[in-house]
């Protein structure tokens, strides 16, 4: 009789089918085990209906039907046992791995307790939620002092859904520190990965490079595909418009990707400025690769990256980068020494980083950034992270 294969089980309430970062997370993996033979990975992808989807020897999708939030998101959640108990009966998982931190670990870790007690739990930390979601809107709201003590509560909570977990993936290093001060379960470094050969400066079009110039070569020419939210800067980058343009002296090119809360200011500026141009949601990879290759630099203005996907392949096809004084993106441009790191959080600051960037060694800035994410494969992130599944399900075994 055949050996059954080592068995990883992935929930995660932050899948989207237009997420950024926790998205492509999901489909690299996906594609790491999809024709493996030793190994099964099963994703549970919140969905509109329930099903099993097989991809290939090694790849199972089990749609769930969840509850989708209301308003213009996409996100839907998965929290009742009866989504899960019958997941975890079906495969009896080596490894389960929970990527969103609300109720779901303590659901998730209820039912392998009954079902599967020997699997391995894990957390993947995604999104540092109570410093970007808690800790700093409560003190843009209320003032430092509420906004720490929420941040402390947010640490708290995340300390009794994680409780018995037999650790914490983690990408970025300051955030790794951040754990392990609140006392969190013990966390692996597990740095992400990059699509070289995908995202490269080989796929500049020239004709695309054109269009953005509109004919005046020295135009500066900035590609944006962040979530449109408070977090990832776009209220900075369209507050620094006008000023960009009385300092470089002809109108910037920005091209905005992407949707979110601030899509009615974007919409609004696009109106406005003959230079900024929203072209939607961008779902291809090969035409994501063609606008990062066909610009001047990359934009990283989230202070609270846990690792960045979108830097890396922004640096990856060849873009220096503007990146925010702290979290993931401080590391990548200081480490990298490919950019300019944001002193202060205003559009003037920004304004004169984005000018003192273009006018420095773009060329030399470029080969450091291609440089610089060459260091990170998708391939070396899934290997290194199965090693660390099989070395703590061993050690719990034995123990």
């Amino acid at each position: 009789m055949p050996q059954a294969p080592f068995t990883i089980v992935d929930f995660n309430n932050f899948w989207s089918p237009s997420g950024g970062g926790v998205r492509r997370y999901h489909l690299q993996k996906m594609a790491f085990y999809e024709n493996r033979q030793d190994v099964l990975s099963v994703f549970v992808m919140p969905d509109s209906r329930t099903f099993t989807e097989k991809r290939g020897t090694g790849l199972i999708i089990e749609h769930v039907d969840a509850y989708r939030f209301p308003g213009n998101w996409e996100y839907r959640f998965i929290w009742k046992q009866k989504q899960i108990r019958p997941i975890l009966k079906k495969y009896m998982p080596q490894v389960i791995e929970v990527g969103s931190p609300y109720i779901l670990p303590t659901v998730v870790r209820k039912a392998a307790k009954r079902i599967c007690p020997e699997a391995i739990l894990l957390s993947f930390w995604h999104a540092d939620f109570p410093v970007t979601y808690v800790g700093r809107p409560v003190a843009n709201k209320l003032g430092r002092f509420f906004g720490r003590l929420a941040e402390r509560v947010a640490f708290w909570y995340a300390k009794q859904e994680f409780k018995k977990f037999d650790g914490i993936q983690v990408s970025c290093k300051e955030v790794m520190d951040r754990l392990e001060k609140h006392h969190l379960p013990h966390s692996h470094w597990i740095p992400l990965g990059c699509d070289i050969q995908m995202f490269s400066p080989s796929k500049r079009d020239e004709a695309l490079v054109a269009d953005f110039k509109s004919g005046n070569p020295d135009r500066l020419t900035i590609f944006f595909p962040h979530r449109f939210c408070e977090e990832k800067g776009i209220e900075l980058l369209l507050g620094a418009y006008d000023e960009l343009t009385e300092r470089l002296g002809v109108e910037p090119e920005i091209i905005l990707a992407g949707t979110g809360p601030y899509l009615p200011q974007v919409k609004e500026a696009v109106q406005k400025y003959k230079h900024i141009r929203y072209v939607g949601f961008i779902k291809s990879i090969d035409e994501m690769a063609r606008h990062y290759a066909s610009v001047d630099m990359g934009l990283a203005l989230s202070g609270w990256e846990t690792f960045g996907l979108s830097i890396l392949e922004s640096m990856a096809s060849g873009n220096a980068q503007i990146g925010a004084s702290t979290g993931a993106a401080f590391e990548h441009v200081t480490e990298s020494e490919a950019g300019k790191i944001l002193q202060e959080r205003t559009p003037h600051a920004l304004a004169e980083a984005i000018v003192e960037l273009y006018r420095s060694d773009m060329q030399a800035m470029k080969q450091k950034a291609r440089a610089y994410a060459e260091k990170f494969s998708w391939n070396d992130c899934f290997g290194r992270q199965l090693d660390l599944y099989r070395k703590l399900y061993q050690e719990k075994r034995n123990s």
